[in-house]
């Protein structure tokens, strides 16, 4: 069900606010590092040589400048975005991540929509073909870059391509391994309240399931923010391309855990279940909430369970425009959003802004002011 989304005219001055702002930011880091990938800042300014603990970030910088593009009409930002697409499309033969969905889709697929060029199809039905090399049949599921015995939640970001791919190409037995990538997934990650765990072990000789862990959360059986964030959008994305009830039922569950233990105004701590966490935000898996339950909204049947997504999203993105969030009132600050964590037990990108915080921020509220 597609639902209108009603935006009030004081979150709509924020929003608009907010879209200027990053574009002032954006600018000035395509302008004095251009062609550079950063991930996340160090008290306030982009790393350029901080340890990355994997290769995975690329498309979101080039995904922002699509979106300015497609939010403003500016020649500039087509410029800038075709150009860093264009850098990411070597990954396309990429086997060492897990991650060519976030590489992709936010940089190519939006740029062949626009275009139609062949070409572009055709590295995006690679990309995907690539990661479904990753796929581990006897248990199952796409295998995370630490090995073949582990399973990221994240992957249910990337799965889309496969679909994508498969989908293209007329290829069932492609669609298949991703689907299944996707209910093994639900299966093992996915608990009975709605939480989710970072990963799962398996034992990649029988397939075997050996158990939960993280590599990010507080421990083992604790729900890590940002993986939940990229459960709901993840299981909802997946959703759009198969219409599989269960994957659906699963998006739902998992925001509503994330609505019942997120204070009001909608950002967590890193993980909810760590005691008296030193850190109380973890502002990117706001962000990917943010858009995930934007997109929930429009797959309901029920018009009240999408008011209650709507409305919690517009909340999480009201929360997000302004400080302490927004860093619009810190001229030396050179990301978008503050206070997001990429690793904190590893010590990076902890209480800063991360590449993917501010993508995902951006495509909620271009998603909220176009309706698309």
């Amino acid at each position: 069900m597609t639902t209108e989304l009603s935006i009030t005219p004081s979150r709509q001055a924020a929003f608009e606010n907010a879209f200027s702002f990053a574009a002032g930011q954006l600018r000035r880091l395509v302008e004095s590092r251009p062609g550079a990938f950063p991930m996340y800042t160090t008290q306030g300014r982009w790393d350029f040589s901080g340890e990355a603990w994997t290769n995975w970030c690329e498309g979101f910088l080039g995904g922002q400048l699509w979106l300015l593009y497609l939010h403003s009409g500016e020649p500039y930002w087509r410029e800038k975005a075709e150009m860093y697409s264009r850098l990411v499309l070597p990954r396309q033969f990429d086997r060492s991540v897990h991650d060519l969905g976030f590489i992709f889709l936010p940089t190519c697929k939006r740029w062949y929509d626009l275009s139609g060029e062949a070409a572009l199809n055709a590295a995006l039905i690679q990309a995907g073909r690539t990661l479904a090399l990753r796929y581990q049949p006897k248990g199952k599921y796409l295998c995370s870059f630490l090995g073949a015995n582990s399973l990221f939640i994240d992957i249910m970001m990337n799965a889309p391509l496969i679909f994508y791919a498969a989908q293209q190409s007329q290829d069932q037995a492609l669609n298949e391994l991703a689907l299944q990538h996707c209910l093994t997934t639900r299966r093992r990650l996915v608990r009975g309240d709605g939480s989710t765990a970072h990963e799962g072990l398996f034992d990649p000789e029988t397939g075997e399931f050996l158990g939960q862990s993280t590599q990010q959360g507080w421990r083992a059986d604790s729900c890590w923010a940002r993986g939940q964030a990229w459960a709901i959008a993840g299981f909802t994305s997946v959703y759009s391309y198969t219409q599989d009830p269960r994957f659906l039922a699963t998006a739902k569950a998992c925001a509503d855990f994330y609505l019942q233990h997120t204070p009001e105004h909608g950002v967590p701590p890193n993980d909810w279940d760590e005691p008296d966490p030193r850190l109380p935000f973890e502002s990117s898996a706001a962000a990917i909430a943010a858009h995930g339950l934007l997109q929930l909204s429009r797959v309901c049947a029920s018009w009240a369970e999408s008011r209650v997504y709507r409305q919690a999203c517009l909340r999480i993105l009201e929360t997000l425009c302004a400080p302490p969030f927004l860093a619009i009132d810190d001229p030396n600050w050179e990301g978008i959003l503050k206070h997001a964590i990429y690793h904190q037990r590893k010590g990076l990108g902890v209480d800063e802004s991360v590449m993917w915080g501010d993508y995902f921020f951006l495509e909620a509220l271009y998603e909220a002011l176009h309706g698309s």
